[in-house]
């Protein structure tokens, strides 16, 4: 088993902004916290970055701060103190089209949908951007189209299945062709199929439109399949960040975030130490983790 020391954890961090040093930064969040009216602090001296064309998790159980963050990318909460900083300039509210750079899909559906049919739904967004009609409606049926779910365009949004919904939202967002889009909890709560469904629009989003992709999540399966780097967030603040491939072999770090190591990181491990094997490598998908233990197995 692979405990990382602080030392070690320091050079991942290091070696991870080296390697994204010359990557267009597109949000900056600069030692921001955010106290809400009763008194209770969201997140604390918060310091977070994403970059261009990279699926980000956000992990970390309930009420650790990472929706209070995800509602800052774009305006939806305001900081106490710090700042935040969208495309190089800082975040302002009185741009009508702020949405066109960060998108946030929320974790209930229903706190999203609200028009009579979807395809009035998605076409909201860019209508409150100021394009016509005509183009609305065009940008609507694309989006719904790219999450594959053009054929609910006529439906109306309040008898649709959560996974329907769940992928409407997406298009809601998508149609209004953001920089950004985050997401809260994706795959909550969905069944398997729409689940995967969701997860392959991100990769999709990500490979083939070059949306980068902010998750917030407590599922460290989906984070170790998808993401390319990993933030663990505590108590209002990132404690940790790097590669899941680092992250996740840390069981030290990641109980005492208060998770479970993703279930491929625990069966290579399992298996290491019932062979009495020195790991060499560390899958985090399940792929990865066949071509690893195929060898060994043949070996033993």
């Amino acid at each position: 088993m692979m405990i990382l020391t602080n030392s070690q954890q320091i050079h991942i961090k290091h070696a991870w902004h080296a390697s994204t040093a010359d990557t267009k930064e597109l949000i900056h969040v600069d030692c921001a916290s955010h106290i809400y009216p009763d008194g209770s602090q969201g997140i604390h001296d918060m310091c977070f970055r994403v970059f261009e064309k990279e699926i980000v998790a956000l992990c970390g159980p309930n009420g650790s701060g990472k929706s209070t963050l995800i509602e800052h990318l774009n305006g939806l909460l305001r900081p106490s103190s710090g700042n935040v900083t969208v495309m190089g300039n800082k975040l302002d509210l009185s741009r009508v089209d702020i949405w066109k750079d960060v998108g946030v899909v929320f974790q209930r559906s229903d706190d999203q949908l609200f028009a009579p049919t979807v395809l009035d739904d998605v076409m909201f967004g860019p209508i409150n951007m100021g394009v016509s009609m005509e183009q609305a409606k065009s940008e609507a049926l694309g989006a719904l189209k790219a999450v594959g779910a053009e054929n609910l365009s006529d439906k109306m949004p309040g008898y649709l299945s959560g996974g329907q919904k769940r992928l409407v939202c997406i298009a809601g967002v998508l149609a209004m062709k953001p920089r950004v889009i985050a997401m809260d909890e994706p795959t909550s709560d969905l069944d398997p199929l729409h689940a995967e469904m969701v997860e392959n629009i991100i990769l999709n989003l990500k490979n083939n439109h070059g949306i980068s992709i902010v998750i917030a999540t407590h599922d460290l399966d989906l984070a170790a399949r998808i993401s390319d780097r990993v933030c663990i967030v505590k108590d209002g603040s990132i404690i940790t960040e790097g590669r899941p491939s680092s992250i996740f072999y840390d069981k030290n770090l990641i109980e005492m975030s208060g998770l479970r190591q993703p279930k491929v990181v625990q069966i290579y491990e399992g298996i290491t130490k019932n062979l009495g094997i020195v790991m060499e490598n560390y899958p985090i998908t399940a792929d990865e983790l066949v071509k690893t233990i195929a060898p060994m197995i043949r070996q033993h």
